[in-house]
């Protein structure tokens, strides 16, 4: 009987969620994987979140039209660029082309991710040690970006993600948001002329309504907000709740189709909630007719 060979068993030895022709070495890297090849209960969360994602994107990617270069990807508020890396490893690495780039602030991150990428052979990965806000102008990355990502970027980093996506044309955005407190500061401001002006004020009365509604309305307007700029918008889990509230996830495809009745719908809420100061300064391109 043939022995089987040390990487065979230890293939056969790896997790059931472990996709097949996954780098086992990034997994570890990564603190997913331990070094002897196991899962532990929050690793297990956090891979089945990734995964779950990158089926979207995946998707996503496939849909793209063909070019000779291949497709552009920025990942916001990349941390240690779990998503980027993972997307690279699934579909960038078969692909023989293409470029992701991982956008991060924190400057020891974008160091550790170059030199993993180095040492995994990942040479169309590059990081930026950049701010959202600040790469939309950067010469580093190009005028074209196919598919944007901000997985858990916290507050007006997600709003930064999308201006990015608009200006850098962008095919798809796929987004997480976090913390979405901008809003939520803002109806608190104006609480007791509201509660005067409309019953609806009610509704964020309390503190924790507040906060609940302030990022429910938040993420109601972005999706408007980028219908009224062309895009077909579906919202969606990103995994149960059971394993994070961090859990909507908007998906935004490009059809150059702008619904001027969403942007005037944006402006309608803003008015209701009493938060119109925000209008120039989160959605200034609203009803906007700008060729592509």
């Amino acid at each position: 009987m043939k022995k089987r060979s040390a990487i065979d068993t230890a293939a056969s030895a790896l997790p059931l969620e472990v996709r097949s022709g996954q780098s086992v070495e990034l997994l570890k890297e990564l603190h997913i994987l331990t070094r002897e090849g196991k899962l532990n209960q929050d690793s297990r969360r956090k891979l089945k979140q990734v995964y779950h994602l990158f089926q979207f994107i995946d998707k996503l990617l496939k849909d793209l039209p063909a070019s000779d270069s291949g497709p552009t990807l920025a990942d916001h508020g990349a941390g240690k660029s779990y998503l980027g890396f993972i997307i690279y490893d699934l579909f960038f690495k078969a692909l023989n082309k293409g470029t992701i780039y991982g956008i991060e602030t924190r400057s020891e991150l974008v160091a550790s991710s170059q030199a993993l990428a180095q040492r995994l052979g990942f040479a169309r990965m590059q990081f930026l040690n950049l701010s959202v806000a600040e790469s939309a102008h950067s010469d580093a990355l190009p005028a074209q970006i196919d598919v944007v990502t901000a997985l858990h970027a916290c507050d007006t980093a997600t709003d930064d993600a999308i201006a990015f996506g608009l200006q850098k044309k962008a095919r798809c955005m796929v987004l997480v948001p976090c913390c979405q407190a901008e809003l939520a500061r803002a109806l608190n401001q104006n609480k007791a002329l509201n509660l005067q002006r409309t019953p609806l004020a009610e509704l964020w009365r309390h503190p924790l309504h507040t906060r609940e509604v302030g990022s429910q309305l938040t993420n109601v307007l972005r999706c408007l907000y980028l219908e009224s700029q062309g895009y077909q918008v579906t919202v969606t889990e990103l995994v149960g709740w059971e394993h994070s509230m961090k859990n909507e996830l908007i998906l935004a495809k490009y059809t150059g189709q702008k619904k001027r009745a969403s942007g005037e719908r944006l402006q309608a809420l803003l008015q209701e909630f009493g938060v119109e100061a925000l209008m120039s300064a989160r959605y200034p391109l609203v009803l906007g007719t700008a060729a592509r």
